[in-house]
């Protein structure tokens, strides 16, 4: 199986959609509720772009197997060197290298921009993605006890960091 990277496209945002989408409503890989539309994606998108963020898809026989940007970790100036990033497989393509091909280019961009820092916000149930991340030198930072609420029960988010 082939995996190509490639910046996103306006076009892409329907096929991210269905991707972000699922993850809403059957994980707390995100901690939204409702699911989101285009216009919302597509704003969410721009603002990032307009940054000078990175948006990228990656590609499987011309099907949008999975995406992954990121963008400020904070606001004030002081933060411009950190960066959160976030990584995404369809479910057809999970355990199949996506997230791998997203994450190492994520991790090229950022270091070609002279980014310090990457962070990553992981719901601490995705044990799969703190594993995932550990293996690209992602190490844990910190942990913040009942941060969200999903799913009728607290959650934990754990704060994970590779230095660039």
């Amino acid at each position: 199986m082939e995996i190509k990277i490639r910046p996103y496209q306006i076009e892409d945002t329907a096929a991210i959609l269905e991707i972000i989408n699922y993850n809403i409503l059957n994980s707390t890989a995100l901690y939204d509720y409702e699911p989101r539309n285009l216009a919302q994606q597509i704003a969410i998108f721009e603002d990032k772009i307009s940054k000078g963020f990175p948006i990228i898809v990656a590609e499987v026989d011309n099907t949008i197997a999975g995406f992954g940007y990121y963008s400020e970790f904070r606001f004030r100036a002081a933060y411009q060197f950190t960066v959160e990033h976030s990584v995404y497989a369809d479910n057809r393509y999970n355990g199949k290298g996506v997230g791998k091909v997203l994450l190492t280019e994520l991790i090229r961009l950022a270091k070609a921009q002279k980014l310090h820092t990457m962070i990553g916000v992981i719901d601490s149930e995705n044990t799969t993605s703190i594993a995932f991340h550990k293996k690209f030198g992602f190490e844990e930072a910190g942990f913040i006890k009942e941060s969200g609420y999903k799913f009728d029960r607290w959650l934990h988010s754990v704060f994970m960091q590779k230095m660039l």
